[in-house]
């Protein structure tokens, strides 16, 4: 920093900005190509990164991207994705299931158990090779399971909308099944992380015990209390509104955050359990002053933490055998999705085409992914290269499902073209797909 007489915060302010940049630029590209923004922004943080900036000479990532820029570079991350796990967590609104219960669950139980039981036995053989330091066997294979059943609930809306399928059997049938699988996955992330953080059997029922109380306190308490305090905001003036239940969020949000943190869990399991407990049904006036604003703050916010996880990922440092791998994991995880969610909707009476289009739309990873593949980098679970990897079986799976659906007829909305309009319904948030299009969606509109 001396040689360049650039104070630390000015660095800082110009790496946001090029994040920003190339992320706006990546995106407008990325519309043209059917491909959901998280894509660009997933792929401009690896171009970022040494994969692609790092092969030319200079160490330009380095220069651009000091290592004691990136603390900051990583605290800005972390809000902006604790602020997304939120808005994801008030979006997935399990009342959706009602009277479809039973299939709902058959077909999301199968479409995470198959490819879950698939990336366990991936898990078994590569463990040797690819675990991290430290971490026991039993570990490594519950946390690569894990990531192989993930299905993005956020991307997935916002993919489901822009193809025109929302309203559709398809459509509402991924979606109550997404919606599922991300509350199971989410749960046995956090066992996973209570096993290897705990120094033994004593601070692991401890652990367990404590979030479990956590889960009765904000769904006991904390919620009939947010259900009051946002009445009270939204019968009062707007403006009042705005003010008050913003901060009544924002501030629940990293308070929730911080217990998780200090039980032994990850932080964003916080930021997802208060967005869980949050009402949804509000008023129009409460939605734009709260989840509008917000989704443009993770807008801005979240591209940092592509280029933090980026900067980690390098696809040059990949030899043949790892290459072979990778094609390995891709192949383990597509078929295991198809296999735990194509088959049974045909089974369930969908037709070929909807049963394929809705394994397509199971497959699909995003941004959950990438959050599931940091906590583990982070807690050593898994070492550089498979970190690498599934990165980018997380990108494969999302980048295929737009031409997929195209090849499939399922969409009704032509190469390029926007999706259909709706007129508006009542208020509630769309949270999750607002934070992966980088944009807030508008008031009453369903995912």
């Amino acid at each position: 920093m001396a040689d360049t007489g650039l104070t630390l915060e000015a660095v800082v302010m110009a790496d946001v900005a090029i994040v920003l940049l190339a992320g706006a630029a990546m995106i407008r590209l990325s519309r043209r190509m059917r491909q959901p923004p998280v894509v660009a922004e997933i792929a401009t943080g690896i171009m970022l990164g040494p994969s692609v900036l790092g092969l030319l000479p200079g160490d330009l990532p380095g220069r651009i991207f000091p290592d004691d820029a990136r603390p900051m570079l990583s605290v800005i991350a972390q809000v902006g994705l604790l602020l997304f796990m939120f808005l994801a967590g008030w979006e997935l609104d399990l009342t959706r299931l009602r009277g479809r219960g039973k299939a709902v669950s058959t077909l999301a139980g199968l479409s995470m158990a198959v490819p879950f039981a698939l990336g366990a036995g991936a898990a078994a053989l590569l463990f040797t090779r690819h675990g991290g330091e430290d971490v026991h066997r039993s570990t490594f294979i519950l946390y690569l399971s894990t990531a192989f059943a993930i299905t993005a609930f956020p991307v997935l809306a916002r993919i489901i909308t822009d193809s025109g399928m929302s309203g559709t059997k398809v459509g509402t049938m991924a979606m109550a099944c997404a919606a599922v699988g991300d509350v199971l996955a989410w749960c046995v992330l956090v066992l996973v992380i209570a096993v290897s953080e705990a120094d033994g059997a004593g601070r692991f029922l401890v652990v367990i015990a404590l979030t479990v109380a956590y889960g009765l306190v904000m769904a006991c308490v904390v919620r009939p209390l947010l259900r009051t305090l946002v009445g009270r905001a939204a019968r009062s003036s707007r403006s009042a509104a705005s003010g008050t239940f913003l901060a009544l969020a924002a501030s629940g949000v990293f308070l929730s955050s911080w217990v998780t943190s200090w039980i032994g869990i990850h932080a964003i399991f916080g930021a997802f359990a208060f967005g869980l407990a949050m009402p949804r049904t509000v008023s129009r006036d409460v939605h734009e002053h709260v989840a509008a604003p917000m989704s443009k703050v993770v807008a801005l916010l979240l591209p940092v933490f592509f280029i933090v996880t980026g900067l980690t990922v390098d696809l040059g440092a990949l030899d043949p055998s790892g290459l072979l791998v990778l094609l390995f994991l891709v192949a383990v995880a597509v078929v295991g999705k198809f296999a735990g969610a194509a088959l049974p909707a045909r089974a369930a009476g969908m037709s070929w085409r909807e049963a394929g289009a809705f394994g397509v739309l199971m497959n699909t990873r995003g941004l959950t992914e990438l959050v599931v593949l940091d906590v583990g980098r982070q807690l050593g679970v898994i070492d550089g290269d498979m970190f690498t990897m599934m990165v980018v079986l997380a990108v494969l799976t999302t980048a295929m499902a737009g031409p997929l659906l195209h090849l499939l007829g399922v969409t009704t909305v032509p190469p390029g073209g926007e999706p259909p309009r709706r007129p508006p319904q009542r208020a509630r948030p769309v949270a999750g797909a607002a934070a992966e299009a980088g944009k807030p969606a508008p008031p009453g509109s369903s995912a």
